[in-house]
């Protein structure tokens, strides 16, 4: 009986390779997926992972030799074959032909770095001390439509996010510089920008979002109606105080559930109306609501600090005007005050105060009450 593998059993392992190479491009990472096989059974599998593991060698196919040679107990493989959906660099090929493999098996060719063939052949040179036999061009086609799939939503992404940081700033407002963030450790590959909502008359007003960097959605794609968050996992708002700004949350912003933490506009790296008359309670709590209402899928609750109460209970009550499901409140104990820079960054000067000047007039003056009289 033949051990030998069948054409049909390459492209069955290689489609095992796409779907690994789909996890990394659900991860951020350039989606290329690899395979070890023994005697028709899969050995080990992985898929790229140098920006998650912070590790310029964390190439799929390094991952899967490793996972393999720790399954077998052996760093000899030389009766595995690597399925791998990108020919191998320099630095992989290498490590294969260390491993001993005894075929290496890629799907789409890689003409700039490709290390099997195409810029140079590290497995063609017969003074090595073993020889692996290398197949290319095994469903090429699905791997090479993989990765053109992948870098057009990232040229999308990009794009995107280009047009949303060169909006125009309204001659009435003015825009915390990005120079301004440059030494602070602010989670800014989480940033999120619109100027769509009817409320902002062209303000961009920007937001944190954690399952941004678990999308391939890099920077939350705006669809015509909704916010893509790139996840069905409904998630938490968080709404800073009249002093503070979205950079409070980033606690919650690196734990493990969906989170999102705004800033309205005068605050944080929203656009600043000049004047503190710009500011009312009636405005911030209808730029709450139509954000909410643009949230797919819906929040799960607003947390917010006590003293946000008066414009919180306003954005509740309209919101219930318009929604049928409850906007559901969390009521923030006292935090630990952000870092001196952090809580200056987004006010390099004082014509950049008037949301926080307004907002804490008025979230203290209380409310209008009718005189009665008194009179007989």
């Amino acid at each position: 009986m033949s051990n030998a593998i069948s054409p049909d059993d390459d492209r069955m392992f290689m489609r095992l390779a796409l779907a690994q190479a789909q996890v990394a491009a659900l991860a951020g990472e350039v989606p290329v997926g690899a395979m070890v096989v023994r005697a028709g059974q899969v050995v080990a599998s992985a898929h790229n992972a140098p920006l998650g593991d912070t590790d310029p060698t964390a190439h799929a196919e390094v991952n899967a030799i490793r996972a393999a040679a720790q399954a077998l107990g052996n760093y000899r493989l030389d009766d595995c074959t690597l399925y791998v959906t990108l020919e191998p660099c320099a630095m992989c090929s290498g490590a294969a032909l260390h491993a001993r493999f005894k075929r290496v098996v890629f799907g789409a060719h890689e003409p700039k770095t490709g290390a099997a063939g195409s810029v140079l052949n590290v497995f063609g040179y017969p003074q090595l001390n073993h020889q692996t036999e290398v197949s290319g061009g095994v469903l090429a086609a699905e791997c090479a439509q993989q990765l053109q799939h992948f870098f057009e939503d990232r040229r999308l992404q990009k794009q995107l996010h280009n047009q949303l940081h060169k909006t125009p700033l309204r001659d009435d407002a003015l825009r915390t510089p990005d120079s301004a963030w440059q030494g602070l450790d602010l989670p800014t590959d989480l940033s999120c920008f619109t100027t769509d909502l009817p409320a902002l008359q062209g303000l961009r007003l920007h937001w944190f979002d954690n399952l941004k960097s678990a999308s391939t959605a890099s920077f939350n794609a705006l669809s015509e109606t909704s916010f893509s968050l790139g996840s069905e996992a409904a998630p938490e708002v968080y709404l800073h105080g009249p002093d503070t700004w979205s950079a409070a949350y980033m606690a919650e912003l690196a734990g493990p559930r969906p989170a999102i933490a705004l800033d309205l506009p005068g605050f944080g790296a929203s656009d600043k109306p000049k004047k503190d008359k710009a500011h009312s309670l009636a405005w911030h709590a209808q730029v709450l609501v139509e954000f909410f209402a643009q949230l797919q899928p819906a929040p799960v609750a607003l947390y917010a600090p006590h003293s946000m109460a008066p414009l919180v209970h306003a954005a509740q009550a309209l919101w219930t005007t318009h929604q049928r499901e409850p906007l559901h409140l969390q009521w923030l104990n006292a935090r630990s005050a952000l870092t001196a820079a952090l809580r200056e960054a987004p006010y390099p000067d004082t014509g950049h105060r008037a949301g926080p000047r307004a907002l804490s007039a008025l979230l203290v003056t209380p409310p209008f009450t009718p005189h009665r009289s008194t009179g007989a």
